[in-house]
C-alpha cells in the first residue's frame, strides 16, 4: 500500500536500495514533497529483462504503486492475468525509456507502452488494504473498467494479485482483439491520443452553450495596406495532445480580401492583386456587413461537392468563373480593430457572425467536433489532401508557424517547371514535364511527371512553354544517376527558364532525392516560381485497419508452435510498415500452404485462376514466353496473400522498372551438417571482411532458417549474368582462400562440416525470403534485418519466430539497415579487383 508524503519517505527507500543511479539511467526520487495533481496518472511500462513483462504503474499518494504483469492486460473478462506487487517507483518513472546496464536490477530495455490518467472507484487507500481494486483508465490503448484483486496469503514470498477487465462497452473476447499485439510499440515516439477520442464507444455529451466571444485582445489600429499570411507546417505526425480546430484542406487557391470602405480587392498568398481577374467573386465579399477588414480563406471549385483543382483552373481563367465559392476560415481585421492577437477560436466566433447569411458563393469553413484520427482517417477515406489543425488559442501571426498544422493523406506540393520532353517526338504534345525547387538560391532537379492532363491541358502547356525554351538546363543541382532518365530517349529534354509552376502529388522521395509516381494537378498561376521550396515529411496515414477476411482463422499453421492462420495474417499485419519496402515492386515467388506447413506447399509465381486481391499483375515481357509477374506492393496485398495460405514471401533481385538490371547481390551462408553457430557467425565476418576488401558495404539479415543472407546494395547497371559471375567468382575465391572453412559447391555431400555461400540466388527470376517473411518451418522462424553489432549476441538464423519477431521490434529505435536505401554501389572496381 501506498501511503508515501514525498520522496523521502520509507515508501521509496526499497526503490533506492535496489538500485545504484551512477550506473542505471533511471530516474532518482526528486526531492521535494508530493504534488497534489488534478488528475491521477497511470503508465504501463513494456520491460524486456531476463523475459518480457508488462509494468503496470498507477500514481497514488506521490508514487507511483506497481505490479508486474507477465502477460500484459487483455480486454477479455475472461482473462485473468497475474500481477505481482513490487516496490513502489517515484512517480518520475512514468516517463522513464531505455536501457538498464547489465548487472543491474531489471536489466534490460523499457519503453513507455501506454501512459493516461485513472481513476479509483471508492477510497483507493481502503481498497489496497481490501486487496480490491476497481478503477477506471482513461489511456493512449486501455479504456474502461478494470479490477485489481489480490490473491496471495499473508505467509506468501510474493504479493500476487490479478488484473482483469471488468464487463463494460470496452470489453472483448481476445480471439477478436489482443491489444498486445495489436498495439506493440511506445507511445512516445509513436502516440495515439486517447483511445476514447479515437473510437468513442458512447454517443458526445449534448453541446453546451457556447461562451462568449471574447475580443479583448484586439487593439484599435488603421486598417494595414499589406498582409502576409499566416502559412501551416507540414505535420509529421497526427498531435496526440493540445485543443486544435480540424478544418479540411482546401484543394484550391489561398486568397486574401482586404475591404476598405466597400471596396474590395483580392489578393493571393504571394500578394498578387487577383481583384480584376475575379471581379464578380469581389463584388460578393463586399456585400458583407463589414466596413473594413481583411478576410483569409481559399477559393475552390466544387464538383459532387468535393474541390476540383483542375476545375478552378479552368474558372479562373474565365469560363466558369461564376463557379468559384470563397471559404473563409480567418478574420486577422474587423472594424477597426486588429485581431491579430485575438486567439483563433473568437477571431473564427467573429467571422462566423458576418457569414450568418451564406451565400453560395462565399462560406465559412466549418470547423470539426471529432477526434483527430478519426476525422483524418474520413478524409483519406474521401480522397480528400488532407486536414488543417489550429491550435483554438492561437494568434494570427504572419509566416510559417506550428500553431498550424497541414496533415497530408498524399504527397504533393508545388515544383517549378525546368522543361519538358515531346509525347513520342511529336511537336504540339507533352510528354513529361521535368520538375526543379529550389534551396536557397540554387535551383535542384526533382524528376519528372508524366501523367495527370488531358488533351486540352496537353495544348495549354505546349503553348505556355514554347516561348519559355531556352538552349541549356536551368538546374544549378542535378541529379545525375545511371537510369535517371529511364523513361526519355537520349537528348529529348528541352529547357525552359523556371518561371512557370505547377501542382504534383507524388507517392514519394526517392534516395536520389526525385519524385515516385507523380501526377499532374495544375499550374499555380498564384505562386511565384522562386518561393518553391522541397517540403519535408511524409503523407499520415491512419491506423492500419485490416478489411481482409480471414477464412478458416482457427486453422493450425505451424503444429510445433501450435500458431494459427489468424495469427500469421495478424504477425503480416502488424509488420506492413517493415515489410513493404523490401517487396514493393519486386517480382515475387510465395510458399503457400493451405493445410499448413505440415501438409504439402507449393510455390506460386504467377497469377492464377484464385486471384489474391490487391497484388500488381505487371504483363510486360521478361524474356520469350515468360509469363506475367506479380508484386506486392501494399499492406491489403500483403493481408491478402497471407489469407490464401502464403506463409513465405521471396523476393528477385531487381525491380519490374529495372527487370534486367539487378539493384543488390545476395549471399546466402547455408550450413552444412555438423556446423556449429559460431562458424557460422565467423563465415559472415570473413564474407563482410573480403567485400570491404572489394570497396563494397554490405548488410545483414538473419534467414529464419539455418543461416544468414549477407546483402549488398548496388545501382541498377549491370545485367544478371555479370552479377552471378561476380558472385561465383567472389565464392570460389573464398572457398580456395579457406576451404575447410566454405564450400562453393552445392549438395549435402559437399558441405559436411562446412558452410555453403549459396551464389545461385543471383541469377534472373531467382529469389530469395525476404526480410520479414516468416518460413515455412516449425517454430515459424522469421528473416530479420540487423546490425553487424548484433551478430555477436544472435543465437541462431531464426532467433526470432512469428511470436516473438514484432515484440522485438516495439524496443528498436533505429533501422539497421537505415543506410541501405541510399547505398547504389558500382561493382565494376570489384569486379576488377577480384580478377
Amino acid at each position: 500500500m501506498a501511503t508515501a508524503r514525498g520522496s523521502q519517505s520509507p515508501a521509496l527507500s526499497r526503490y533506492r536500495k535496489m538500485r545504484d543511479f551512477g550506473h542505471t539511467p533511471e530516474p532518482a526520487p526528486a526531492k521535494r514533497a508530493t504534488r497534489q495533481p488534478a488528475r491521477l496518472s497511470f503508465v504501463v511500462q513494456k520491460h524486456w529483462a531476463s523475459r518480457l513483462h508488462y509494468d503496470f504503474r498507477l500514481e497514488l499518494d506521490g508514487v507511483l504503486v506497481s505490479w508486474a504483469i507477465p502477460k500484459g492486460p487483455c480486454y477479455d473478462p475472461k482473462e485473468k492475468r497475474m500481477a505481482v506487487h513490487v516496490e513502489d517507483h517515484p512517480v518520475e518513472y512514468a516517463t522513464f525509456e531505455g536501457k538498464i546496464p547489465p548487472r543491474q536490477y531489471g536489466a534490460g530495455t523499457v519503453i513507455v507502452w501506454d501512459r493516461g490518467t485513472w481513476e479509483p472507484v471508492g477510497d483507493p487507500r481502503k481498497a489496497m488494504k481490501a486487496g480490491k481494486l476497481v478503477f477506471r483508465l482513461h489511456g493512449e490503448k486501455l479504456a474502461g473498467l478494470w479490477e485489481l484483486v489480490r490473491i496471495s496469503k499473508p505467509e506468501d514470498s510474493q504479493d500476487q494479485w490479478m488484473l482483469f477487465k471488468k464487463r463494460d462497452e470496452w470489453a472483448q473476447p481476445l480471439a477478436e482483439y489482443d491489444v498486445i499485439k495489436a498495439l506493440p510499440d511506445s507511445v512516445t515516439t509513436r502516440p495515439l491520443g486517447l483511445i476514447e477520442e479515437r473510437e468513442p464507444k458512447v454517443s458526445r455529451p449534448a453541446p453546451v452553450t457556447p461562451p462568449a466571444i471574447d475580443l479583448s485582445a484586439a487593439v484599435r489600429a488603421p486598417l494595414p495596406a499589406k498582409l502576409e499570411p499566416q502559412r501551416a507546417t507540414l505535420a509529421s505526425s497526427l498531435p496526440a495532445t493540445g485543443d486544435w480546430i480540424i478544418e479540411s484542406k482546401l484543394d484550391g487557391y489561398r486568397m486574401l480580401a482586404r475591404v476598405d470602405k466597400g471596396r474590395v480587392r483580392l489578393f493571393t498568398s504571394g500578394g498578387h492583386d487577383w481583384t480584376k481577374k475575379l471581379a464578380t467573386l469581389a463584388t460578393e465579399v463586399a456585400k458583407l456587413p463589414l466596413s473594413s477588414g481583411w478576410l483569409d480563406g481559399e477559393i475552390v471549385v466544387l464538383r459532387d461537392g468535393l474541390p476540383d483543382f483542375g476545375a478552378l483552373q479552368t474558372a479562373i481563367d474565365g469560363a466558369g468563373n461564376d463557379e468559384i465559392v470563397y471559404f473563409l476560415f480567418d478574420l486577422p481585421y474587423c472594424d477597426g480593430n486588429d485581431l491579430m492577437g485575438v486567439p483563433l477560436w473568437a477571431r473564427r466566433a467573429r467571422l462566423a457572425q458576418l457569414l450568418e447569411k451564406d451565400s453560395d458563393r462565399i462560406r465559412f469553413s466549418q470547423d470539426f467536433d471529432a477526434p483527430i484520427v478519426q476525422m483524418f482517417e474520413a478524409a483519406a477515406g474521401l480522397g480528400l489532401e488532407g486536414l488543417m489543425l489550429k491550435r483554438r488559442d492561437a494568434r494570427y501571426e504572419s509566416g510559417r508557424t506550428e500553431a498550424w498544422l497541414k496533415a497530408k493523406c498524399r504527397l504533393r506540393q508545388e515544383f517549378v517547371v525546368c522543361g519538358f520532353t515531346a509525347r513520342g517526338g511529336k511537336e504540339g504534345e507533352v510528354g513529361s514535364l521535368l520538375l526543379g525547387y529550389y534551396a536557397g538560391k540554387k535551383l535542384h532537379d526533382a524528376g519528372s511527371v508524366g501523367t495527370g492532363w488531358n488533351a486540352r491541358t496537353d495544348r495549354d502547356l505546349w503553348q505556355r512553354l514554347l516561348p519559355l525554351e531556352r538552349e541549356t538546363s536551368p538546374f544549378d543541382v542535378a541529379v545525375s544517376k545511371p537510369g535517371r532518365w529511364s523513361r526519355r530517349a537520349a537528348g529529348a529534354e528541352r529547357w525552359v527558364h523556371p518561371e512557370l509552376v505547377a501542382e504534383v502529388e507524388f507517392a514519394e522521395w526517392t534516395g536520389e532525392g526525385v519524385v515516385r509516381q507523380a501526377s499532374f494537378k495544375g499550374l499555380r498561376v498564384d505562386k511565384s516560381a522562386h518561393r518553391v521550396v522541397r517540403e519535408t515529411g511524409q503523407p499520415l496515414k491512419p491506423a492500419p485497419v485490416s478489411q481482409v477476411k480471414v477464412t478458416h482463422p482457427e486453422r493450425v499453421v505451424d503444429p510445433a508452435s501450435g500458431l494459427s492462420k489468424l495469427e500469421l495474417v495478424r504477425y503480416y499485419e502488424s509488420v506492413a510498415e517493415w515489410m513493404l519496402p523490401h517487396l514493393v515492386d519486386r517480382p515475387i515467388a510465395m510458399v503457400r500452404a493451405p493445410a499448413g506447413i505440415a501438409g504439402q506447399t507449393f510455390f506460386q509465381k504467377h497469377a492464377e485462376k484464385t486471384a489474391m486481391p490487391g497484388l500488381k499483375t505487371h504483363d510486360r515481357n521478361l524474356w520469350m514466353n515468360h509469363p506475367p509477374v506479380l508484386t506486392v506492393d501494399t499492406a491489403d496485398a500483403l493481408l491478402s496473400a497471407a489469407q490464401m495460405n502464403v506463409v513465405e514471401f521471396h523476393t528477385w533481385n531487381s525491380t519490374t522498372q529495372h527487370i534486367d538490371t539487378p539493384d543488390r547481390v545476395i549471399f546466402d551462408l547455408d550450413p552444412g551438417e555438423g556446423v556449429k553457430w559460431k562458424q557460422v557467425q565467423e563465415a559472415a565476418l570473413l564474407t563482410r571482411a573480403l567485400l570491404e576488401e572489394l570497396g563494397l558495404q554490405a548488410w545483414l539479415k538473419t534467414s529464419g532458417g539455418k543461416g544468414l543472407h549477407v546483402v549488398v546494395p548496388l545501382a541498377p547497371r549491370l545485367d544478371y549474368k555479370s552479377v552471378k559471375s561476380f558472385s561465383q567468382a567472389f565464392v570460389r575465391h573464398l572457398a580456395k582462400t579457406i576451404p575447410d572453412r566454405f564450400s562453393a559447391t552445392s549438395g549435402a555431400a559437399n558441405r559436411i562440416g562446412k558452410i555453403f555461400v549459396d551464389y545461385l540466388r543471383n541469377g534472373k527470376a531467382q529469389t530469395t525470403a525476404a526480410a520479414f517473411s516468416a518460413r515455412a518451418r516449425p517454430g515459424m522462424g522469421v528473416s530479420v534485418p540487423v546490425s553487424w553489432e548484433q551478430l555477436s549476441d544472435l543465437k541462431s538464423g531464426a532467433q526470432w519466430t512469428v511470436q516473438t519477431a514484432r515484440e522485438y521490434l516495439s524496443f528498436q529505435t533505429r533501422d539497421p539497415w537505415e543506410a541501405y536505401w541510399s547505398a547504389r554501389q558500382s561493382l565494376a572496381s570489384a569486379i576488377e579487383r577480384l580478377r
